[in-house]
């Protein structure tokens, strides 16, 4: 049976942030994922996270100024130094957070710079992060990302993020798979799925094309759920969508996998 994270950047959002972790587990869910959580100390975070005995399943590194736009600094040349602080502070958190896994993003492709150039930052940039995160016993995943959603990101195909996976070579380096942009960008999501697993650390959701539940839209998630479990996929599925009105209302999708 699937294991089931509910993304509080886009749910709950009735509700403070800190009391969303107490909703999401009101609700069923056993594992929670947002986004960032710099906003607040990590001792913070932890705690109501402990509170809602929900585990951590995924969170993001820092992504560079986000109110500038910017989404992730892994690809991007000459600011190595600051991606390797947020590397660093990502791991503070993971650590008081006791998560697992730590979401890179590559960030948006510069003018002016060829790919080549772009590809030789991210792997460097990826594996020291890879390296350091293994020190303390976590992963590094990256994720491609549809161009609709955000424009001119760096990495938008299964197939160039599990190349850069392979390129860089680092056991702990391994492939968020949101199947919306997968559907979005490149569709046969059940191929994609089981042809790439063995490097799979971790799914995400949402209908197509509105990124609301995953119950309307042009994805069969109930025959995706079935393969996930087929092939014995043991991690979790971030639901990261943004409900279409009050979120506990909108998961009687979910009510026969939570049981």
């Amino acid at each position: 049976m699937p294991n089931f994270a509910a993304n509080l950047s886009m749910m709950y959002t009735e509700v403070r942030f800190p009391e969303r972790f107490s909703a999401a587990a009101r609700d069923g869910f056993k594992g929670v994922e947002f986004l960032f959580p710099y906003e607040w100390p990590a001792a913070d975070v932890a705690e109501w996270r402990q509170t809602a005995g929900v585990e951590q399943a995924l969170f993001n590194a820092p992504p560079g100024n986000w109110e500038k736009n910017e989404r992730g600094l892994a690809a991007l040349p000459e600011r190595e130094g600051e991606f390797q602080d947020g590397v660093g502070t990502a791991l503070e958190y993971a650590e008081a957070l006791d998560c697992p896994r730590i979401h890179v993003m590559a960030g948006l492709r510069p003018e002016g710079i060829k790919d080549a150039v772009l590809y030789e930052t991210y792997q460097t940039n990826l594996a020291y992060a890879a390296r350091e995160a293994a020190k303390a016993g976590r992963n590094i995943i990256i994720e491609p990302i549809n161009t609709r959603d955000v424009p001119n990101y760096f990495l938008n195909r299964q197939a160039d993020a599990h190349r850069v996976v392979e390129a860089v070579g680092e056991p702990n380096l391994l492939v968020q798979m949101d199947l919306y942009h997968v559907q979005i960008v490149e569709g046969d999501v059940a191929t994609k799925i089981r042809r790439y697993i063995d490097n799979v650390d971790h799914f995400q959701i949402a209908g197509v094309p509105g990124r609301h539940e995953p119950d309307i839209g042009e994805v069969n998630y109930p025959y995706l759920f079935d393969i996930i479990d087929e092939i014995g996929f043991t991690g979790w599925i971030g639901c990261e969508y943004r409900p279409r009105g009050d979120t506990s209302d909108g998961l009687r999708w979910l009510a026969s996998y939570l049981r």
